[in-house]
């Protein structure tokens, strides 16, 4: 697969015009903010854009990104601009085409970000065997890849190498295709589908377990869309599967639950998030607004208090009493016989 992926990024693709699917190039949701930065980036490294969501996450100014699966450095580079001077932007990817795009124009966006040094590192090898390229551990704050893993044989591999990279409390932010049921084995051996980011993608389900296995326990969805093959002879193939795009977060935390436990606890957003003044969207499930009371589970209390958001939020309550499972997860007793239970009646902001 490595030879399949290296040869259809390399050499079958000239620019993101040569996709045969709308898998891998989408800007979905591209806020106010990163327009600008994107008309300062070369027009090589843009054409060149395989992608199929938004890996920008908040507050990354100061921090040291890792870029898993790079290509030729469009979302490297505008991180860079995002992390300033004082922040720095690893890319890693396997495939020495693209990263001769993205070498080449490291001046030029040295330049055009006004930055005194380059804040930008491009790494050749595999996000499987990231051990391989001295990354070591607990070294990175943030983690973003778009559209790689489905592209990788060994996926439990890539999210075990990034929890051993990244720092507590530090996150994995990223853009992936997954399925709805498992793509039969056959069609792993298609090399257009395979290329395509299609053939593979995991099961959505899948890939939560995997998540939980290596350490990260409770994913977060951000968003999330279906994504529709306009190649006639490639749906044919893929039959009745149905692919989507979607972005999760991943925490490095050491004490999540694996359930949405209910402490009685809340927190109130100050507001003070760049570029995000009245609300802030956690997940696709929380979203914060300025100033106003927000209960929380137990898990997504530690993922705003035990990580970089923490300055940005108001915290009340602790772990001293417990409540049970959070109202409106999903997870209650196998009973529903008050009309307390009922959806109509929870008033909780988690889940």
């Amino acid at each position: 697969m490595h030879d399949t992926v290296q040869q259809y990024y390399g050499g079958t693709l000239s620019s993101s015009l040569d996709l045969q699917t709308n898998a891998c190039k989408t800007d979905a949701g591209l806020p106010e903010y990163v327009k600008p930065i994107l008309a300062q980036i070369h027009n090589e490294v843009l054409t060149r854009y395989y992608g199929c969501g938004l890996v920008l996450p908040e507050l990354l100014e100061g921090l040291t990104v890792l870029d898993l699966g790079c290509g030729a450095g469009r979302d490297v580079y505008v991180i860079s601009k995002l992390v300033g001077e004082y922040g720095r932007v690893i890319g890693v990817d396997m495939t020495e085409e693209q990263l001769a795009v993205a070498r080449r124009h490291e001046e030029y966006h040295r330049k055009a970000f006004g930055h005194a040094a380059a804040n930008v590192l491009f790494l050749h090898g595999y996000i499987e065997r990231m051990d391989e390229l001295d990354l070591a551990d607990n070294s990175v704050d943030v983690i973003v890849s778009n559209c790689v893993l489905n592209l990788v044989p060994d996926k439990a591999a890539v999210l075990s190498e990034a929890w051993r990279v990244l720092k507590p409390g530090g996150e994995l932010y990223f853009s992936d295709v997954y399925t709805d049921r498992r793509v039969p084995v056959a069609l792993t051996g298609d090399s257009v589908l395979y290329g395509e980011c299609l053939s593979g993608a995991l099961y959505w389900n899948d890939f939560q377990q995997l998540s939980r296995k290596h350490g990260f326990a409770d994913p977060r969805l951000i968003a999330d869309r279906r994504i529709t093959i306009g190649n006639a002879e490639l749906a044919v193939r893929t039959g009745n599967i149905r692919f989507y795009s979607a972005t999760y977060r991943l925490f490095k935390l050491d004490n999540l639950e694996p359930a949405c436990e209910d402490y009685g606890q809340s927190v109130v957003y100050r507001g003070t998030i760049p570029n995000h003044p009245h609300l802030f969207e956690l997940d696709k499930h929380h979203r914060i607004e300025t100033g106003k009371h927000f209960p929380v589970c137990g898990n997504t209390w530690r993922m705003l208090h035990d990580t970089r958001f923490a300055a940005h939020f108001t915290f009340y309550g602790n772990f001293e009493r417990h409540y049970g499972i959070f109202a409106g997860c999903g997870m209650g007793l196998p009973y529903n016989d008050t009309a307390s239970d009922t959806a109509d009646n929870r008033t909780g902001g988690c889940c």
